[in-house]
């Protein structure tokens, strides 16, 4: 059995662990404690326990880290306090995960893939490159595919400060994306003319069966940040607006609302008036402007709402 199978023995193992500070020998205890835990819970499961339950029995089943902590170093909590640049520093050197091999190989694979399907089929449809329709859409497809698999592997490999993703989901992810890319694919090829009007039907079932499904799994993902990195994410948190004033972070959200609404708005009735070739410039404005409102609410300059707020 595969650790990542069970995800919550990472997230628990890291709260059990949570404000010891971490040493190469701790950290070695730690990764043995895990694969007993792996072990523990595959047991468990196997007698018919549910995967949570039986993760959350493991762990209780350790008792205190602390005391098995202090037999290994001699300290009842870890090493004493050290300064946050040197717990950082040690902490990445403990923690870092170097990409394997066979991984870095698949993504620059999938990246060439996807560099070149996209560069004949935009070939092919300004006329240069004589390919058959049913090319293109394959080739777009291919496309597709190869974003979708640098999205999934992605996340389903470990990093320095994330967990894996288990397969199941990242199964999801790289459907969503399969499913959006191919779907704004086929959008584009029916914009330049390549296919007929009406099959706009199969890139707008694409693009919203992939923002469905990245929603329901955005909704669902629990944590994935390892616990040293949300440790030095708090010890650094940027005093930036939203953490600091949820009262601009909810007029975001709203201004956010309204601009896609009024572009989406632009979009379909340009679609209808003028035609797909100039409708998409109606989206690139929308971004544009939930840019510039993001960099002007995130980051407010000192002369503006800041210092109003200060007062």
């Amino acid at each position: 059995m595969s650790t990542a199978d069970y995800s919550n023995i990472h997230r628990l193992l890291d709260e059990a662990f949570a404000g010891i500070a971490m040493t190469p020998e701790i950290q070695d205890l730690k990764e043995e404690i895990r694969g007993n835990l792996a072990s523990r819970v595959n047991d468990l499961v196997e007698q018919g326990v549910e995967e949570n339950t039986a993760a959350n029995r493991a762990i209780d089943e350790l008792g205190d880290i602390r005391e098995l902590v202090a037999e290994l170093d001699g300290t009842a909590g870890g090493a004493a306090a050290r300064p946050a640049a040197t717990w950082h520093a040690d902490a990445y050197a403990v923690y870092r995960v170097r990409p394997k091999p066979a991984f870095v190989v698949s993504i620059v694979v999938a990246a060439v893939v996807t560099a070149g399907a996209l560069a004949l089929a935009a070939l092919a449809v300004a006329r240069l490159l004589p390919l058959p329709v049913g090319v293109i859409i394959l080739l777009s497809g291919l496309a597709a595919t190869g974003v979708a698999w640098i999205v999934g592997d992605s996340l389903a490999h470990e990093t320095t400060t994330n967990h894996p993703v288990p397969t199941n989901r990242a199964a999801g992810y790289f459907l969503a994306s399969l499913l959006t890319v191919f779907g704004l694919e086929f959008g584009a090829l029916i914009a330049f003319g390549t296919l007929p009007m009406w099959t706009v039907v199969f890139a707008a079932l694409g693009v919203v069966a992939g923002v469905v499904l990245f929603a329901f799994l955005g909704a669902t993902q629990t944590n994935r940040k390892k616990q040293w990195a949300r440790e030095a994410a708090r010890q650094y948190q940027a005093d930036d607006r939203f953490t600091q004033d949820p009262v601009a972070a909810a007029r975001f959200g709203i201004y956010t609302v309204v601009i896609w609404v009024l572009a989406f708005a632009a979009f379909i009735v340009l679609s209808i008036t003028v035609g797909f070739i100039w409708s998409w410039l109606a989206l690139l404005v929308g971004f544009a402007g939930f840019m510039f409102l993001l960099a002007r609410m995130l980051f407010p300059s000192d002369k503006g709402e800041t210092a109003k707020d200060r007062h």
